[in-house]
Order: C-alpha cells, then structure tokens, then sequence
C-alpha cells in the first residue's frame, strides 16, 4: 500500500470504527467483546483490498463484513444456552428511555441472528430495504418479510411480560 492509502485507511478507521462496532454489538447481539472482534476482522478485511474497495464504499463492504460475519458466527455455535442474572437492586431511578432501550436491545437479542440484522440494519442503522438487502445478500422480500416477522415477535413478547406483570 502507498502512503496515500495509509493516511485513507487511517481516516477511515477513525471516523467509522464507532459506527461499526455500534452496528456489531446490535447485531451480534451478545458482549461486548464479541463486537470487537468482528470490528477486528472487518477492518482486516477492508485493510487487505483497501486500495482496490477505498474510492467506492469501504463503509458498505465493512458493515457487510460484519453482519455476515456475526450470522456465520451464530449459526456455527450448535448449543445456544441463556443464563439470565438477576440484577441488583439499582440505587437511582433509571430512565424510563434507558428501559426501553435496554428491553428492546433483550428483545432483539431473542432473534434468530438473519432476522436480528435485519431489523438492526432497517431501523437502527435507518438503511432503505434495497440497501439492507444488497447487504445481506438477499431479495427486498425477504427483507421485508424477516422485517414484520422479528417485529411481531418481540410485539409479542412485549405484551406477554405486559401480561404478566398485571
């Protein structure tokens, strides 16, 4: 690599590694340990064709180099076990924002990982239906069909706790 592609890749990393290691811990949808690995070996990918991918869209093939790699990741483990820790009494009041956010964020970790990028990529990243499919590599129908399905899952699942805790 040249110098000029260096001082590029070095932009890059710095005004898009936060994006994607937020988009890889919603869509991994476990700690954030795992997120930074994928982060790792996105930039690893991006960095080996960086000059051949820098003046198209290196930010699209990263994204996409972290989500797909987060449903391989998923769908290689055979045995998925949840432990559930109770937590411990909070001293302050949280923010009924911080609630929501932290109940969807379960919720959405509940998902199969395809349907979980999806709604990740639709709605968190506020990508359109034809660039989420580009990214996964599927039809907008799909994307539109795993799009409804997770949302009335968790839909669902919201109701029942609020069933439950009536």
């Amino acid at each position: 690599m040249t110098d000029d592609d260096e001082a590029a890749f070095d932009e890059f990393l710095a005004a898009r590694s936060t994006s994607l290691l937020r988009t890889a811990l919603l869509v991994c949808g476990a700690t954030e340990h795992d997120a930074e690995d994928l982060v790792q070996h996105a930039l690893e990918k991006v960095y080996r064709i960086w000059p051949r991918i820098r003046h198209d869209n290196p930010a699209a093939y990263a994204k996409k180099v972290v989500v797909n790699a987060a449903i391989s990741r998923a769908r290689r483990r055979k045995i998925v076990q949840e432990i559930m820790f109770a937590r411990p009494p909070e001293t302050a009041a949280r923010s009924p924002d911080l609630a929501l956010r932290d109940t969807l964020i379960g919720e959405l970790r509940r998902l199969p990982p395809r349907m979980r990028a999806v709604l990740v990529l639709r709605y968190w990243e506020d990508q359109s239906e034809s660039s989420t499919a580009a990214l996964l590599g599927c039809s907008v129908g799909t994307v539109k069909s795993q799009a409804a399905r997770g949302l009335a899952r968790i839909r669902a699942n919201l109701n029942v706790a609020k069933e439950v805790t009536r």
